[in-house]
């Protein structure tokens, strides 16, 4: 099935981070420290939120609270309904994050993240690693952080599969015999992970940058782009990795998605500092609202 991708905002500077609400999409546009909230219904693209610190990956929790990664603040917020922003974590011991990428939460509430630093500037890290990340709820409404991979150096999107077994990570650090591959890491009971597979290895072209799940449990994933390779593409993976569809993109550089609207069957792609849609026949699965 061909896919014709719609633009329906932007385009802006740089976009990120769809996450779907129930009655519209948000998303990131990093540059500009800001959240966008676009309705399908009417067509609008309003501002939703301002001064976010450079705020890239979006999700909500069960409960339909929004979380990101503010990548310049360096840090993992909570965006309360209030209009205030909880600060959920900012250090792993003593030492700041480096610069928080993308999270997911799991079933039972737990928030994982990837922690890279894409750029020049490294001159003010503190930690000696780029790691995927885990936050335990507690009792006191503080989080408990656990580092879960020590063997990623620029893990981007992530994702936990819909039994909780899996966690899915893009390893995509970019130059000569550096890994871009799609990972599966086993979960175990505890919380910690297993040695991983590669699912597939995009190198020497550009990686998975963001992805989300559909209900069968497939992989759909942004990567790609024009400077070689196949190109800007969505990607469709089955959980051990055969690519079952991919679905070139009308723009350079695709970043993430998500699914969205009422029956969750319409992925919307932030590419090209803009936002597309593209009504699809698979079926999104998302912790909130529940598919």
């Amino acid at each position: 099935m061909h896919w014709d991708f719609e633009q329906v905002a932007g385009p802006f500077s740089f976009t990120e981070g769809p996450a779907w609400d129930g009655e519209a999409v948000l998303f990131t546009d990093i540059p500009n420290s800001r959240i966008m909230r676009y309705t399908p219904e009417s067509g609008e693209c309003t501002v939703f939120r301002e001064e976010t610190n450079g705020a890239n990956g979006l999700m909500f929790d069960r409960t339909g609270q929004l979380y990101g990664c503010e990548g310049s603040g360096r840090r993992i917020v909570r965006y309360d309904r209030d209009g205030t922003t909880t600060v959920v974590a900012e250090k792993f011991g003593d030492k700041r994050l480096n610069s928080p990428n993308d999270l997911a939460f799991d079933t039972q509430g737990s928030l994982w993240f990837t922690d890279p630093r894409y750029g020049d500037r490294t001159d003010d890290l503190e930690l000696d690693h780029q790691s995927v990340f885990r936050l335990d709820p507690q009792p006191d409404d503080t989080w408990k952080i656990s580092r879960v991979t020590h063997d990623t150096t620029k893990p981007n999107g992530l994702l936990i599969s819909p039994g909780g077994k899996w966690l899915y990570v893009a390893q995509s650090e970019y130059g000569e015999n550096k890994k871009r591959e799609l990972r599966a890491y086993p979960i175990r009971e505890d919380g910690t992970v297993g040695d991983y597979e590669v699912l597939h290895n995009f190198y020497p072209h550009r990686g998975v940058d963001g992805m989300c799940l559909d209900t069968e449990g497939n992989i759909v994933a942004a990567a790609g782009w024009r400077k070689s390779g196949p190109g800007p593409m969505i990607y469709v993976f089955t959980p051990n990795g055969r690519v079952l569809e991919s679905h070139p993109m009308p723009v350079d550089v695709p970043t993430n998605c998500t699914f969205g609207d009422d029956d969750l069957r319409t992925l919307y792609v932030t590419a090209g500092g803009c936002l597309f849609r593209v009504r699809t026949e698979r079926t999104g699965y998302l912790i909130y609202p529940s598919t």
